[in-house]
């Protein structure tokens, strides 16, 4: 056991390693304490389905699991989980059909509010529902972006590495998201007049 743990120590953060010599605690469960909401919520920003964030959280850990070997060499534990639970969401997304943005106008056409007479209240959730379903009309490759800053609050440098891609174009997506959510905002408010 002891041999183990110093192999670990020696590529492991020194409070991870503390926190092992500690609570006598296997790595994996660790991180699955230390991570899984991070996870869930990295899953549920791709899926917006509760049950599917749950199962892509599951086979995150489950992939982690696998690899375990590889936790070791991992200088930064929460973006490769991120990273993994990412791709993970995404795999399970394309397999359920996404709203194209040629629908969009049919779409932002539907949002508008059938309920008269709300209160406040009320209407703060709509908007929020109204929002959530314009976001949901956003492309991958902007709406992907927007939900990890906005939702999990990375940095663009975290985004980019869990995309794959450049800091500038994470912000040049992000700004083009929110660009498009504002158009589509005062379409429907002109609408509603």
């Amino acid at each position: 056991m002891f041999e183990g743990l110093r192999a670990v120590t020696g590529q492991v953060l020194a409070s991870d390693a503390m926190a092992l010599v500690r609570t006598d605690e296997d790595p994996l469960e660790l991180a699955v304490r230390k991570h899984a909401r991070l996870v869930y919520r990295v899953a549920f920003s791709v899926l917006r389905n509760h049950h599917d964030a749950e199962d892509a959280t599951q086979e995150t850990f489950m992939r982690v699991l696998r690899y375990r070997r590889n936790m070791a060499a991992v200088r930064d534990q929460r973006t490769w989980l991120a990273r993994i639970a990412w791709r993970v969401a995404v795999k399970r997304r394309k397999k359920t059909p996404e709203l194209q943005l040629e629908d969009a106008g049919e779409t932002v056409t539907r949002l508008r509010s059938q309920a008269p007479g709300a209160d406040e209240a009320m209407l703060g959730s709509e908007k929020i529902g109204s929002l959530q379903r314009l976001i949901a009309t956003l492309p991958a490759k902007l709406r992907d972006p927007l939900m990890l800053s906005t939702v999990e609050e990375m940095s663009p440098k975290d985004i980019a590495q869990i995309l794959g891609t450049s800091e500038a174009a994470v912000r040049s997506r992000m700004f083009r998201a929110r660009q498009t959510l504002r158009e589509k905002l005062t379409s429907l408010q002109e609408s509603d007049l």
